[in-house]
């Protein structure tokens, strides 16, 4: 039989660090509830800090825009900020800001979300202001053109007038090619942010910003049925609307290795893109693939930083990773090379690294290693009320079970060498393979 829940603080770190491998499941209070309009609520109280959390999730993102239509989603992540029924423009800035709290919001290809953290007693101010925007968002003439020039400048400073960024787009158009959710960027392209009209803003909005197709979730210094109290009074006004209707386009798997150069002209040293194929977050394979990126790249003492940077001095930095979509997934690798050295050096020790791993597996030292790095990252981002409350909106509004909080770090402990090796010898042929070179000006 399992414990009742409990919060993590009065657990221990030591208990759940020092937990066997197969750890019994994190006692993180989740409650969950739906409202009649649709809206998801998720509820994790947590004594410890009088403060509070509230992340409100949206389910739109880069991938649910259309041809010529791209940018929509991030479009509407400042546009949430101009000004509601009750609340004028900035005002929610100011509102938080004053009490001592911060706020962010963040777009990226599967979700927008917005983030409050504020002292517990301000929960109400919070819950508020959300609703408020949520129920009644000013999309004003005015609003949108200012906010249009703000994205377009934004995607000039981050990615035309940044070192490299262009490269991590243009490396996505090739590993996604013809799979548009995925094969654009989330601040979309400047001919359509410049093309698009305020009639197809409003369509957009009124399609995916809808209590439906969102999750809250609150954590920290609160009292579960006041709480829920507090979200009744202020989203069930808000009336239903029809569910988003999105579907996945086609996806077809890449059969041929997809090769390509560009120059940058900001870089000042080669780098280099690889990506591979691999399938959905959440499945068996997806969970060996991220312990084979933890053991690849996280760290001064992984193969490939070892390997490129430190015994070969062939690039300057790694990382390996998963981006860890909604959909069709690929497993990263990126680095910047060290002066006089190519592309073709660093893949010859990649791929050397990813053959005696198919070959030979990880040792157990790496293994055990790398099951320490994730549960250290995975328990120590659940004492933060933000990243607490993160992880619960992303579990209910993905999969549909805020709950999986408490599992989802067994699912990695699980992973056994076995499972390593054979992920390395089955997602890494060169057919499944997207390279893209990164060259300065002047460079061959």
């Amino acid at each position: 039989m399992r414990r009742a829940p409990i919060t993590l603080p009065a657990l221990g770190l030591a208990a759940v660090m020092s937990a066997p491998v197969h750890a019994e499941e994190l006692p993180v209070p989740v409650q969950s509830e739906r409202l009649a309009n649709g809206l998801r609520v998720v509820l994790s109280p947590d004594h410890t800090s009088p403060t509070v959390a509230i992340e409100v999730f949206y389910d739109v993102g880069a991938r649910v825009e259309e041809p010529h239509h791209s940018g929509f989603a991030h479009l509407f992540e400042h546009m949430m900020f101009q000004g509601s029924a009750n609340v004028g423009k900035g005002e929610h800035f100011r509102l938080i800001t004053a009490r001592g709290g911060d706020l962010d919001g963040r777009t990226n290809q599967d979700r927008t979300h917005y983030a409050d953290t504020l002292p517990a007693s301000e929960l109400g101010l919070g819950l508020f202001l959300e609703a408020d925007r949520m129920r009644s968002l000013a999309i004003t003439r005015e609003n949108f053109e200012i906010q249009r020039q703000v994205v377009m400048e934004e995607r000039r400073q981050s990615y035309e007038n940044r070192a490299y960024a262009l490269s991590f787009l243009r490396r996505d158009e090739l590993a996604y090619r013809g799979y548009f959710p995925y094969e654009h960027g989330t601040l979309g392209l400047m001919a359509d942010l410049e093309g698009a009209s305020l009639d197809e803003v409003r369509a957009f909005h009124d399609r995916f910003y809808t209590p439906g197709n969102a999750v809250i979730a609150v954590a920290g210094d609160f009292e579960p049925a006041q709480a829920m109290a507090l979200v009744r009074q202020y989203f069930d006004p808000i009336p239903a609307r029809p569910a988003a209707d999105w579907q996945s386009p086609p996806y077809e798997a890449q059969r041929d290795e997809r090769h390509e150069s560009i120059t940058d002209a900001h870089a000042t040293a080669p780098g280099l893109h690889v990506a591979w194929h691999i399938p959905l977050r959440r499945t068996p394979d997806h969970y060996a693939l991220d312990m084979l990126a933890t053991v690849l790249g996280s760290g001064r003492s992984s193969r490939l930083y070892r390997q490129l940077v430190r015994d070969h001095e062939v690039a300057r930095s790694v990382e390996v990773d998963t981006e860890g979509h909604r959909g069709p997934d690929i497993f990263t690798l990126w680095c910047v090379l060290a002066a006089g050295h190519t592309g073709d050096e660093a893949r010859a020790i990649i791929d050397a690294q990813l053959d005696d791993v198919a070959r030979h597996g990880v040792t157990a030292r790496e293994l055990e290693r790398a099951r320490n790095l994730t549960r250290r990252e995975f328990v120590f981002g659940l004492q933060s009320n933000l990243t607490r409350a993160r992880r619960l909106a992303v579990y209910e509004l993905y999969d549909h079970n805020a709950t999986l909080v408490r599992t989802e770090l067994d699912r990695y402990l699980e992973v056994t060498a076995a499972d390593v090796r054979r992920v390395a010898g089955q997602y890494f042929a060169p057919s499944n393979r997207t390279i893209l070179d990164v060259l300065p000006p002047g460079a061959r």
